[in-house]
């Protein structure tokens, strides 16, 4: 691990935010580094509002959607709402389908068979809403390089409405409207919307025409909240403000799909972090090893018992997908253990039969052993599929797009893309990626990071501290959980190795300057146990960490969960 220590704030606004706001120098400084720089910005970020949201039709093409839809509305058209199997994906056409049966019976959803059809609008697709007679299809979270697809439809007489936040290509479908604030046209005040939150501004801009406000599409937060929290976008900005609130709704009132995930789990109050590892996976699970439908199904659920049923039943999904990922992680892991002739800078493997709807969650275990940016290849029909994850630093979308001549299509993120090539260009791909990051790669990004906010004393660590940090939620990327470094730490004599196969650290922690004050605080490692020499006989060390609660029989305490000792 590389300990990055962020750079101390500017002294002169680390005086002036600390008068402000009546704030320590270590609450002062973690603000300061997430852009917080008055206590107008303050204001915003711990009391995030509805009414901080911009205007929808700041986006370029919003007045055209609505008026398309409007008319479609009027005229009794037959709707299609199109969506990915993914999270952000199911999450949209639950939100939008729901949305606009309100208004009009004559809608209906569509999600691609990941198997059949693959990622992004399909030929498939535009032919069932021919054949069903649709005459509009609003897509989300995909479309903005269905180039040749909307082409398709448009000569069949189909109009497409597109609400994607993927990177448009060189060409823009000819759609009646495309929603994208990463549009280079698009003026947008912020441009890190998810699909799905993409899709609430498509919402909310026809809401405000029947004269509603963001308030009353609050129901709509909990799918929003669950679509940002798996999408992995930076939780800044509008995204927090409909995290926050998303988050409200989940603990609250959530829809009877999700009341029914959180039933099946028996957990309380979810954090964002609960929501990414809890219900996003489930969501998934059902376009992963079924289809994405079962998981509209269940989020557009309006009886909970029903609910329950369609719960239980992925949550069986969710099962299988543990098993496969793990069977086929041990599998790659092996291959590259074989293949280790040489050192690479990149991770590719390969095998026909491997399930392409895990290939993505093994792609990023393989980072977790080799940090490298990693592909992982399944057959899918003619073709060879891939899904793809990067390192912390890296775009690895930019080196797919350096390697196209190989590639027959792709797209996708900064950190994770998706891409389909024919078999035979398989080894001439495999050897132009590992050209193109082994020139453009910076070596020190292939060594995990953990960049630590402040070094602090350990005796700076108390309640009041961790009370203040639980009022930065909900983390996420642009606003993580605050790092700590603290140095000549020792163990108080009784540190172990803990869990079924000891693989965990736990200690009570002290320093010098603590223990004169009596302060003593437990910590727990996870994955660190074989770093117990390192704290044995009361060695001295060094540690990064985050604060957090443990709760134990009723009882509420401190606690140090530790990232790394050295």
């Amino acid at each position: 691990m590389r300990w990055t220590l962020k750079p101390k704030p500017d002294p002169k606004k680390l005086k002036d935010l600390q008068a402000a706001l009546q704030v320590d120098e270590i609450v002062a400084t973690l603000l300061l580094q997430r852009g917080i720089e008055t206590y107008e910005d303050a204001k915003t970020f711990f009391r995030p509002s509805l009414n901080d949201l911009h205007d929808p039709f700041l986006m370029q093409d919003m007045d055209k959607a609505v008026k398309r839809i409007e008319t479609a509305i009027a005229e009794g058209e037959n709707i299609l709402v199109y969506g990915d199997y993914d999270v952000d994906g199911t999450t949209s056409v639950a939100l939008m389908s729901s949305y606009l049966k309100a208004q009009t019976e004559n809608v209906a959803t569509y999600i691609p068979d990941r198997y059949d059809e693959g990622y992004g609008v399909s030929f498939k697709s535009i032919d069932f809403a021919e054949d069903n007679g649709f005459s509009l299809i609003v897509a989300l979270d995909c479309g903005v390089k269905a180039v040749d697809k909307v082409t398709y439809a448009k000569e069949k007489g189909i109009d497409f409405i597109i609400c994607d936040h993927h990177r448009p290509g060189n060409k823009l479908p000819n759609a009646i409207a495309i929603l994208d604030p990463k549009r280079e046209d698009c003026e947008y005040p912020f441009k890190e919307l998810c699909g799905c939150g993409v899709g609430f501004k498509l919402i909310q801009a026809l809401a405000s025409k029947q004269g509603q406000t963001v308030e009353d599409l609050a129901e709509y937060l909990d799918l929003v909240a669950t679509a940002i929290g798996a999408d992995i976008v930076p939780i800044t900005g509008e995204n927090r403000a409909l995290a926050y609130f998303g988050l409200q709704v989940i603990n609250t009132n959530p829809r009877p799909g999700i009341k029914a995930i959180i039933a099946e789990v028996k957990k309380e109050e979810l954090s964002i972090t609960d929501v990414v590892f809890i219900v996003a996976p489930r969501i998934n699970a059902a376009g992963r090893m079924k289809h994405g439908n079962h998981a509209v199904t269940l989020l557009t659920e309006t009886d909970f018992n029903q609910a329950v049923e369609y719960a239980v039943e992925i949550d069986t999904f969710n099962t299988d997908r543990r098993e496969t990922d793990k069977r086929i992680t041990e599998e790659a892991l092996k291959q590259i253990e074989e293949q280790k002739e040489q050192e690479r800078f990149t991770t590719v493997v390969y095998h026909e039969t491997w399930h392409k709807g895990v290939i993505g969650i093994v792609a990023s275990r393989l980072i977790e052993t080799y940090y490298r940016p990693t592909l992982v290849f399944t057959k899918s029909g003619d073709k060879l599929a891939a899904s793809a994850r990067s390192v912390s630093g890296f775009d690895v979308y930019n080196a797919l797009e350096a390697c196209s001549e190989h590639i027959e299509q792709f797209g996708g993120h900064k950190y994770a893309a998706g891409l389909t090539l024919k078999e035979e260009n398989y080894e001439a791909f495999k050897q132009a990626f590992e050209d193109v990051v082994s020139k453009t790669i910076d070596t020190k990004l292939l060594t995990p990071e953990i960049k630590v906010d402040l070094n602090i004393n350990l005796y700076q660590v108390d309640d009041k501290l961790l009370r203040i940090i639980k009022q930065f939620a909900p983390f996420g990327p642009g606003n993580m959980t605050p790092v700590f470094m603290s140095e000549n730490l020792c163990d108080t004599g009784y540190g172990k190795c803990v869990g079924e196969d000891e693989s965990h650290l736990r200690l009570t922690v002290m320093s010098p300057r603590a223990e004169s004050r009596g302060q003593k605080i437990v910590a727990i490692g996870f994955g660190l146990g074989f770093k117990y020499d390192l704290i044995s006989d009361r060695k001295p060390f060094k540690a990064v960490y985050t604060i957090d609660e443990n709760h134990w029989n009723g009882t509420v305490s401190l606690q140090l969960k530790l990232r790394d000792l050295k």
